[in-house]
């Protein structure tokens, strides 16, 4: 697989790719298949709320049993 998909998870980068259970997005895939399939995130059409981390884009990640709500600059992808 030469595409990797970084995170930065409480400040320590780790490559998703190498937990081959880490599940990435709402749908619950796998890294390189989250990325294939267009990399989505959440993010809301109109916010309800202002000044709130609720109404922010994220993307929900499971790395290693843990659950992570990170901001999608917080990922980065490497094409060896």
């Amino acid at each position: 697989m030469a595409v990797q998909v970084h995170a930065c998870l409480l400040g320590n980068w780790v490559n998703l790719t190498d937990d081959p259970e880490c599940k990435i997005g709402e749908s619950g895939s796998s890294p390189y298949i989250w990325w294939e399939e267009g990399a989505k995130v959440w993010s809301p059409h109109t916010r309800e709320e202002q000044h709130t981390m609720y109404q922010l884009d994220y993307v929900h990640i499971v790395y290693k049993g843990t659950d992570y709500r990170i901001h999608p600059i917080f990922i980065q992808i490497v094409n060896n």
